[in-house]
């Protein structure tokens, strides 16, 4: 029995009628050569067809060239098989798993919904392989189509299931970075803050003690250098003005500083996100070329 283009295939039967004792002088064999006829008749007596569907059926004659010169009649019958119930019951299922698992592309990568559905479908696909190697049949020279159709399938199904892992991992990465670097921004900033705080109460030290040497040195000092000191305290006054200038530029340049940096961080920080945009839509294409190749392909096979 040939199954390669199981459940469409058509399978013939051949029955040969001839005698071993007789030459063709001694007994001839007459046999009806209107094949249509023949062909009538058979399905008229045909009460009921289960599995099989009666196609036609022809008669020929082969003589033997070796001595004793004999005729044999074969007659030719042709079956086909009904393909509907495992339409129905097999291949539709498996195409509409297939249907599901494209759909699941509109699922977003970032919780795991994506990939337990995608591998539950999966192992639906590998449920119903079971059940194909129950009925089909073992004979067969070939690979049947439909172990084809199945095995095809299910490759298709376990790349994108090998996809939906990588993306997964790229976007994890993404958010560990992500994580990493507020951490570090929490840790430099209360460190930053210790070091303010140590900064502003040695300030504050140095501050009191030039304040009590100043007073001491005004008790001591005689009328004689009253104009001195009103020359240098109005020097004194200009420069912590030219200080407060200087530090209003360096706030202005740790401003624009860090939002530089926070920019690169946040193009850092949706770098994987974006190539995972990028990847899985060339994926889908890919996927959905293949998939039409693929059945195009093996329907062509079926129907020829």
């Amino acid at each position: 029995m040939h199954v390669y283009k199981f459940p469409f295939d058509v399978q013939r039967c051949n029955i040969t009628f001839k005698s071993i004792m007789h030459a063709d002088n001694e007994i001839k064999l007459v046999y009806n050569k209107n094949n249509e006829s023949m062909t009538n008749l058979t399905r008229s007596m045909m009460w009921n067809q289960y599995e099989w569907m009666f196609e036609d059926l022809t008669s020929t004659n082969k003589s033997s060239i070796m001595y004793p010169h004999q005729t044999a009649v074969v007659y030719t019958i042709t079956m086909r098989r009904r393909s509907d119930l495992y339409i129905a019951n097999f291949i539709c299922p498996v195409l509409f798993f297939l249907v599901l698992d494209l759909a699941s592309f509109l699922i977003p990568d970032a919780g795991g919904e994506k990939l337990s559905f995608k591998v539950t479908v999966l192992l639906a696909v590998t449920v119903l392989q079971l059940i194909l190697n129950d009925i089909l049949p073992s004979s067969s020279n070939k690979v049947p189509l439909i172990a084809i159709y199945c095995i095809g399938i299910f490759t298709l199904m376990l790349l994108s299931l090998l996809e939906t892992i990588v993306m997964m991992y790229l976007i994890e990465k993404d958010s560990a970075a992500h994580h990493n670097e507020t951490d570090e921004e929490q840790n430099l900033s209360v460190n930053c803050g210790d070091k303010w705080c140590k900064a502003n109460f040695h300030s504050c030290v140095r501050g009191k003690k030039s304040s009590d040497c100043a007073s001491v040195c005004d008790e001591s000092a005689d009328e004689t250098q009253s104009v001195t000191k009103e020359r240098s305290n109005n020097k004194l006054t200009d420069v912590p003005l030219g200080l407060e200038e200087v530090s209003d530029e360096l706030r202005e340049i740790g401003k624009t500083i860090s939002l530089l940096i926070g920019n690169r961080k946040e193009e850092k920080f949706g770098y994987w996100a974006k190539m995972v945009k990028k990847i899985n839509k060339a994926f889908f294409i890919f996927y959905v070329t293949t998939v039409t190749v693929f059945l195009s392909v093996l329907v062509s096979l079926w129907t020829s």
